[in-house]
């Protein structure tokens, strides 16, 4: 344990934007600790081990990939920002992604070229291409990253181009499950960040997946001079005359620090400050929206079972896509397939197992409220819901043939993710409100991440870099 006790920075939460953060302010001098209530760091994107078997949690993909070459998007900003050569992260990108809405209603297939989609919404949707291409413009024309952009609602904005709501519907569901914080519509500057991340720039990913991602940003941060402390929680931020003092911990130690940037989430923030005696006027409220995801684990490539053409697909049963907040424990009318083999990886690097995940919406509540044994056995239940309504927009695979190929399967749920992450109501996209410029109650007390308002983990690691270059940095 280092003994220092006072710090010019003290971050809370080792995730992606508490990591980016630290990295930017040691390379600058600032002597900056982070500190992490869980012995592992990446957050609502990490891993985890299970009989001796390594899963990552949150990344499907990387988004916001473009190859070498192509200057002045959120993957090249970061890159500098951080001083990390692109090779360090071994990204390699997709093979093919497919939006897939059903029975018989539309599949519009997209990869890392643009060009791919325009040309499937021509030949599914003849008669709106002049509107796609128009709400494309708008979308590379809004500032999204702008601190002081007035909230417009993403569904009136895109209505405005489009009059098909099945094309409109099929473009909000992969934007608002890799991203949107609320049910039905989202924030327009929201779905721009997230539909150039998906479509105009692309998905990518790691052999290794996040550990690598992972890895390289601690080494920065080491060897920046960053510290941090980890099965080390902040209990409380610790306020004099209306500012914070720092931090108490908690084993009830107390570090003082001149600015506190906490990755946690706004009403995580707010309830520590509260706790220190400072509230929150009009406090942020949880998010609702959470997830279920399967894993399974195969004893062969998918693409021995059929399943080589998809990267990812976002899917919806029927015409109307509903993302809200379940009354069932989970909703499967929707959601997401991931393999995280079928991606364009170099010689060699073939994954030694296979891979297969499905995301669906959850119900908190139920998953929350559950005793242990009934949470084992409805995860068991539902495991099999989620998987058997995925498969429908997949290639046929006998379910005899399935389980043999399978090895090893989990599960994570809502209560998982609090667990392990300390998010209210396992809320993956935080508070549907968010705080552009990262204030809170304290004035030197600042959100970075998930409820800042950048999304994915390009975002996340922006979010923290732009908030310790707006408040600490540029202010001296």
């Amino acid at each position: 344990m280092n003994a220092r006790s006072h710090y010019d920075v003290v971050i809370i939460g080792a995730g992606m934007a508490g990591l980016a953060a630290g990295i930017r302010l040691a390379h600058f001098g600032r002597q900056v600790c982070i500190f992490e209530r869980h012995n592992a760091v990446g957050g609502l994107n990490g891993f985890y081990s299970r009989d001796g078997r390594r899963y990552d949690v949150g990344l499907h993909a990387l988004t916001n990939y473009v190859p070498p070459g192509v200057k002045g998007t959120p993957l090249t900003k970061l890159l500098r920002q951080l001083r990390i050569d692109r090779d360090e992260f071994a990204l390699r990108g997709q093979l093919g992604s497919r939006i897939a809405f059903g029975p018989g209603a539309a599949d519009l297939r997209f990869t890392n070229d643009f060009q791919v989609l325009e040309a499937e919404v021509a030949r599914a949707f003849p008669a709106q291409i002049d509107g796609f291409r128009a709400l494309v413009a708008a979308v590379r024309a809004h500032d999204e990253v702008s601190l002081d952009a007035a909230p417009a609602s993403a569904r009136e904005v895109v209505r405005r181009h489009l009059t098909d709501p099945l094309l409109e519907d099929m473009l909000f569901c992969p934007v608002m499950f890799y991203g949107s914080p609320t049910e039905r519509d989202m924030d327009f500057s929201q779905f721009v960040i997230l539909f150039k991340a998906l479509f105009l720039e692309g998905f990518a990913r790691p052999a290794e997946g996040v550990r690598r991602i992972l890895r390289v940003l601690l080494a920065k941060y080491r060897e920046a001079g960053g510290e941090r402390r980890m099965k080390c929680g902040v209990r409380r931020i610790v306020l004099r005359e209306g500012r914070a003092a720092g931090v108490e911990l908690d084993d009830g130690a107390v570090i003082t620090a001149d600015h506190v940037l906490s990755s946690v989430g706004a009403p995580e923030t707010e309830a520590l400050l509260s706790a220190g005696g400072l509230p929150t006027p009009r406090p942020t409220e949880p998010g609702r929206l959470s997830f279920v995801e399967t894993i399974t684990v195969l004893d062969r490539a998918p693409a021995a079972l059929g399943w080589s053409g998809d990267t990812i697909v976002f899917f919806s049963e029927g015409r109307n896509f509903d993302y809200a907040c379940p009354v069932a424990p989970v909703d499967v009318r929707s959601g997401v397939i991931c393999f995280p083999n079928n991606f364009a990886y170099d010689a060699g690097e073939a994954l030694a197992e296979g891979w297969f995940r499905v995301t669906s919406l959850a119900r908190p509540e139920d998953w929350m409220a559950w005793p242990e044994p009934e949470y084992r056995a409805r995860k068991q239940e539902w495991f099999g819901a989620v998987q058997a309504s995925a498969r429908r927009f997949l290639p046929a695979v006998p379910n005899a043939e399935l389980a043999a190929a399978t090895v090893a399967t989990d599960m994570f749920t809502p209560r998982t993710i609090t667990r392990f992450t300390g998010h209210q109501r396992g809320a993956v996209y935080g508070s549907g409100v968010k705080h552009r410029r990262g204030l809170t109650a304290a004035p030197n007390v600042y959100l970075c991440g998930t409820d800042q308002g950048f999304l994915g983990i390009v975002g996340a690691m922006l979010s923290g870099i732009s908030m310790a270059n707006h408040h600490i940095l540029q202010r001296g």
